[in-house]
């Protein structure tokens, strides 16, 4: 990502802004692909995780479907050249306008996360005579052994249907005559890097299979969610093991041969594909610390102050020996810091500072706190033309 002639030309740029290696992309891309078709899996791409219309237009080029949790979600998807058959609408809280569109748009299915929101679409289908397919956001009680903020598949978490409620749902199924209830789905969290939280997952999936066969139900399609973490600390280019992590489901999920399998990855597609970039506004000295203060702020990047997250940091314009540094952005903010003791070359006012791994909940988190004007965005293939001309 990083040569003489790129940096030069990030030199010109005005900061803070996003830079997106959108080789990268497609070649990320290419690989999960290349891994699902292994095992005939289904992928669909969590919207959350970046919602920048160029890069979902990539993503949908790929025949990759859709993951949405609000219908703003579904209609951009739409709008990117995502198929209705292909997207699938989860959220703890959709609103009744959200469902009703989503019924209309006649997308693949609603994942379901309560009791009362599955008589809520019931009743909502028959208003619209539809049929909708529903699958069940299950609850698993399952560790992600992540961040508690980015945990989602705990009892105490908000998420899913707990075991109670599927008991209660099977025993009266017959009562849901506007609904296919033909999938399960399961969320058990975020930046997952322990496979065998995955193996836990598959286990816990079997044993409700195995449930719904002792009431004569079958399900057409088992949606797992997804979760993979990707490297934070050695990023470059790097494209995760997808088909080590689809291995895992391959060798620990019990499904017939009618049975399909989609996942919902995110941050493991995009996550790697960009950089904050910004400049240093100046370096001062905090009692023993050396403070840096540069142009972006957690209005452009919030996983450090709102997840404690670690991204790589360095300083494009400075190959002087190292010093450390707690790199700060300029919010009025106390917790407005993206690393502390950080190692980096010794800087100076006006040196480019690149903070990796951000294509992942870095743009589509940001805000405009402190009146802040949004951080511009380019893409590695507006610079190959400028990149030639500066090599001849």
């Amino acid at each position: 990502m990083f040569n003489n002639t790129r940096i030069a030309l990030f030199e010109h740029l005005k900061t803070p802004c996003y830079f997106y290696d959108t080789d990268l992309l497609h070649r990320t891309l290419f690989a999960i692909k290349e891994a699902a078709n292994l095992y005939n899996y289904k992928i669909h791409y969590a919207i959350k995780a970046n919602a920048n219309e160029n890069i979902l237009r990539i993503i949908s080029s790929y025949e990759i479907g859709a993951d949405c949790v609000s219908a703003y979600e579904i209609e951009r998807s739409l709008n990117c050249g995502f198929k209705p058959s292909k997207i699938v609408f989860a959220g703890v809280g959709k609103t009744d306008d959200e469902i009703k569109y989503a019924i209309n748009k006649d997308i693949y299915c609603i994942n379901c996360e309560s009791l009362e929101e599955l008589n809520v679409i019931n009743s909502l289908a028959r208003i619209l005579k539809k049929k909708v397919r529903v699958a069940l956001r299950i609850n698993p009680n399952i560790n992600a052994e992540t961040h508690e903020n980015i945990t989602t598949g705990l009892d105490t978490n908000k998420f899913g249907i707990p075991y109670k409620d599927l008991i209660v749902i099977t025993d009266n199924i017959h009562n849901y005559s506007n609904l296919i209830i033909d999938g399960l789905h399961f969320h058990i969290g975020s930046q997952i890097t322990n496979l065998n939280v995955f193996r836990n997952l598959c286990n816990k999936i079997n044993e409700i299979q195995e449930y719904l066969n002792s009431k004569h139900i079958t399900v057409n399609h088992i949606n797992v969610g997804g979760g993979l973490g990707i490297d934070y600390k050695k990023p470059e280019g790097q494209i995760p093991d997808f088909q080590a992590y689809l291995e895992v489901f391959k060798k620990n999920l019990n499904t017939d041969e009618n049975q399909s399998v989609h996942f919902e990855p995110g941050r493991s597609l995009v996550g790697q594909s960009a950089i904050l970039l910004s400049k240093v506004l100046f370096v001062k000295e905090n009692g023993s610390r050396k403070t840096m203060i540069i142009d972006a702020g957690f209005t452009e990047l919030i996983r450090p102050a709102l997840y404690q997250a670690e991204h790589k940091i360095i300083n494009l314009s400075s190959n002087e020996a190292y010093e450390t540094y707690d790199v700060a952005g300029p919010i009025c903010e106390t917790s407005d810091y993206f690393g502390r003791s950080i190692q980096m070359s010794k800087s100076k006012r006006g040196d480019l500072i690149a903070i990796l791994s951000t294509g992942a909940y870095g743009e589509v988190m940001s805000s405009q706190y402190n009146l802040r004007t949004p951080a511009l965005k380019y893409y590695s293939k507006d610079f190959e033309l400028a990149e030639n001309e500066i090599l001849l």
